[in-house]
């Protein structure tokens, strides 16, 4: 018995020897903002999140969401960055929102079946039957620091377009994506927007609405 232990500890420790040997390479990778690479990326959507939240029942909390599904293609120039550009499409089907309470017991005249789907297709919030899609189009990038960045483009949200500027930071950079195989960057980015409008009536919510984004883009090698 004492064998084994001894052998488990053995291979625990080496394990993690290796790990830490590891890790200087992977942090320096992940701190190279300066090597991002010009070209065309593409969202992975699998490592991206998009976070909205509102004022709730005047302002005793900011109720926050999630939107599970979007597509983004940036075409990024580090040397003159202000003539970079993106486009997102998110779905409003996907949006994601907690609610452990029985919705039907609560919502018992609501012809929906949950509260994330009456978010989504509710006409006084995303109204999703109707606009199936929200986009995000840059019209303007204004450098604010070396990895940092004003972005603002034209917001359609509900049939209606509206500009809005949010603040972007670039996370980091890496010459070779570990799967991929391509350059690779991270960025993340916040900002506000008025959602009265945008046509939304006032409720018990707030009229402002705070985005936040975090994701990886991938770049696409088959784009000019």
């Amino acid at each position: 018995m004492l064998h084994v232990r001894t052998t488990v500890l053995s291979c625990l420790t080496a394990a993690g020897l290796g790990l830490f040997a590891l890790a200087p390479a992977a942090l320096a990778q992940e701190a190279s903002a300066s090597a991002a690479v010009a070209g065309v990326y593409k969202l992975d959507p699998t490592h991206a999140a998009l976070l909205w939240s509102v004022k709730h029942n005047n302002g005793l909390s900011h109720y926050t969401a999630r939107f599970g599904k979007l597509e983004a293609t940036l075409k990024l120039d580090p040397a003159h960055i202000e003539t970079s550009k993106i486009e997102v499409t998110i779905d409003p089907t996907s949006v994601d929102v907690p609610y452990p309470a029985d919705y039907k017991a609560s919502h018992a005249q609501s012809p929906y079946g949950s509260w994330p789907e009456e978010i989504s297709r509710d006409a006084k919030m995303l109204n999703s039957d109707k606009f199936p899609k929200i986009t995000f189009t840059s019209t303007s990038v204004k450098k604010t620091g070396e990895t940092t960045a004003d972005v603002t483009g034209d917001l359609t949200f509900l049939g209606v377009t509206k500009p809005v500027t949010l603040k972007a930071t670039l996370n980091g950079a890496i010459d070779s994506h570990p799967f991929a195989g391509v350059p690779a960057i991270g960025f993340a980015a916040e900002g506000t927007f008025d959602r009265t409008a945008f046509g939304q009536p006032v409720g018990f919510v707030g009229k402002d609405v705070t985005i936040r984004f975090d994701g990886e883009f991938i770049q696409d090698p088959s784009a000019k």
